[in-house]
Formats: structure tokens, sequence, C-alpha cells
């Protein structure tokens, strides 16, 4: 799995369209004007793209794709729109891919929870089972959790997801539940995702996660996570139900 594969953005940028086109929604009686400050942002980014050509470092060019849009934004919105929806348009920020020289340490341990976590699940369960670092013996076969397995892409998704809706949240005690919570739910998600594959592995041996069950097992910690925190960011009607 390179750096570069960033499952999570493409989900974090729909978001963003949504609440974007949320926030210009209540001023489409506002007309647009241009705003000529827009090339002060715009250009400078385009020249960064055309360096990052260059060196190939592909984090300096997706930099400069999400800069460009606030100057795009500025030259065909105007300001006080581009004001509107700058915070979820430098959101962005935070689809893009952190180097593993800054997450190496995260990686490793939030392994080490998900593989203690899952023995001891297991062993409540009564299926005999031994760990080792980041490793789970099992009857059915030798696991590994490795870096792709370590919940990662949710937690950073899930952070993410947290930040945007915190944002635009009307209740404060939701903001606080949601920023409080991303965390947490992120890495509980990843346990229960692990121990499915364990358990799958005790009773159908390790030929299991040559199918499509490890993969849609990924996808579906994003399916879990995601939507209960769009329901705890959910206004409510009245402030007596939370």
């Amino acid at each position: 799995m390179s750096v570069w594969q960033n499952g999570h953005g493409i989900l974090v940028f729909a978001l963003v369209m949504y609440l974007m086109g949320r926030e210009l929604h209540k001023l489409k009686d506002l007309p647009s004007s241009a705003n000529g400050w827009g090339f002060i942002i715009l250009i400078p980014s385009l020249l960064l793209y055309m360096l990052d050509t260059g060196i190939n470092t592909q984090l300096l060019s997706s930099l400069a794709m999400i800069s460009s849009f606030v100057g795009l934004s500025l030259l065909f919105l105007g300001g006080v729109k581009t004001k509107t929806i700058l915070f979820p348009l430098l959101s962005l920020i935070l689809t893009l891919p952190i180097p593993l020289v800054f997450t190496e340490a995260m990686h490793l341990m939030l392994r080490h929870i998900a593989t203690k976590s899952v023995a001891f699940l297991l062993s409540k369960m009564g299926i005999p089972v031994f760990s080792s670092g980041t490793v789970l013996e099992i009857e059915g076969g030798t696991l590994m959790v490795a870096d792709a397995c370590s919940g990662f892409a949710t937690l950073y998704a899930a952070i993410t997801i947290a930040i945007l809706t915190a944002y635009f949240c009307n209740s404060s005690k939701r903001r606080i539940i949601l920023l409080l919570i991303a965390a947490p739910l992120a890495v509980a998600v990843n346990i229960i995702r692990v121990l499915v594959l364990a358990l799958l592995v005790n009773y159908y041996g390790l030929n299991i996660l040559a199918t499509s069950a490890h993969e849609l097992s990924g996808l579906l910690t994003f399916m879990v996570a995601l939507p209960i925190l769009f329901i705890i960011g959910k206004n409510p009607i009245n402030s007596e139900n939370i």
C-alpha cells in the first residue's frame, strides 16, 4: 500500500461539495462579483504546480490544486461567497495523504491496540489465541495486523468528517461530542473489523483473506463510522433532544 493511497479522500471531497452547495444556496439571491485578488492566489498556485511537475512530490501539486480553488472562487464567486465557503474549501487539505514519516509511529500504535484488543475479545469468546506484537495466532492460521489494517485511514477520515460536521452544527454540545468521539469510534470500528476477519479465518482458514470479504471489511469501517458521526452531528429539533 502506497502512502498516496488515501481512500477516504473522495468521501471527504463529496461532503465538502455538499456543504459548499448548502452554504451557497443560502446566498442564492446575492449576485456573484469577480474579485481580482483571486489572481494573487491562483498564479502562485499554478507556479507551484509547475514546480512539482519537475520534482514530482505529488503533495505540492495537491496543495497547489486546493489553493487554486480559493483563487478561482474569488474570481468567479466574489469575496462574500468565498468567505462563506472558505472553511470547507481549506478543509480539503485533510483529504491529502500524510507522509509515512509522520504517521509510522501512529500506525504501529494502532496495530498494537487492534491486536491486543482482538486477542482479548477472542479469549473471552472461548477461542484459543496467542498474540505477539502485531501477530495473532489462532486455529485457522496466523494473522498479522499490518499498516493497512491499523485503522489509520478510518481514524483520519473520522476526524476529518467530525471537524467538518462540527463546524456546521448549531449545537455546541453536539460539536464537543463529535470531536471527542471521532477517534475512539474509528478505533473501535477497526477492532470489530479485525475481530470479524479473525473469526472468519478461525472457521474458514486463511483463504478467506484472498476473497472480497477482506476488502469489503475495510469499506464497511467507513460505512459504519461515518454515518454515526453524521447522526450525532445532525441538528436536533430542540435543545432538549440531547
